[in-house]
């Protein structure tokens, strides 16, 4: 069996000077704010009857397990990098209007992650079922409101490094739908260039969105 990480040797890795001095930073953490057009992406998800959210939870996290930047963390003192990342997102409970924290690893197709995510928010009656494991992208959507700026919550723990990802209620701008969203990354491993190619494959896909798509 494929051992899930590899422990990096700073010795001989290109980015542990940059990796050390934002780790010793008061707040290592950092967010981006930027707009995604998901016109044609809202369409084909709302013809073939998928959910929008979770629809958007798979093809973000092939996009982020594609950029190796996002799937490094510390661990146990050292840094690792993880083979594959999985998911966790906020769920709501409509009743209570509090949320639960969901977890669902990482399915090969979209459709597969559609059918078990949808499965697991629904049966899990939990709103928290233990500490978050350090494998995982984190999504927590605001379908509310349309926000130009998002900060979120901060634990003090330095060397937590999952990134986070949000985004908030779509809107018409010239015949097209327009996403707020956000990311939130530890600067010791992911830069601005990272963020750069992560909104410009997440764009490509929701151009070209196809339902087979596959990691």
């Amino acid at each position: 069996m494929e051992y899930p990480y590899k422990i990096i040797d700073e010795n001989n890795w290109k980015r542990a000077l940059h990796c050390q001095i934002f780790r010793n930073s008061i707040e290592p953490s950092y967010c981006v704010t930027f707009e995604l057009d998901v016109t044609n992406f809202l369409a084909k998800v709302r013809a073939e009857k998928l959910s929008f959210t979770f629809s958007l939870i798979f093809i973000v996290s092939k996009c982020a397990n594609d950029i190796e930047e996002f799937r490094y963390r510390f661990l146990n003192g050292q840094i690792v990098l993880y083979n594959r990342i999985n998911t966790a997102f906020t769920y709501l409970d409509k009743d209570t209007e509090l949320f639960k924290v969901v977890n669902v690893e990482m399915q090969d197709t979209l459709e597969r992650y559609n059918s078990v995510a949808a499965q697991k928010a629904g049966n899990q009656k939990e709103y928290f079922t233990g500490p978050m494991g350090n494998d995982v992208f984190q999504f927590s959507p605001m379908p509310w409101v349309s926000y130009t700026h998002i900060s979120h919550t901060n634990s003090g723990k330095k060397d937590n490094a999952t990134p986070l990802f949000d985004w908030g209620k779509y809107f018409d701008r010239d015949g097209k739908k327009i996403l707020p969203f956000s990311v939130q990354v530890h600067h010791s491993f992911v830069d601005g260039i990272h963020i750069g190619k992560l909104a410009e494959s997440l764009q490509t896909y929701l151009n070209i969105f196809e339902l087979d798509i596959r990691l």
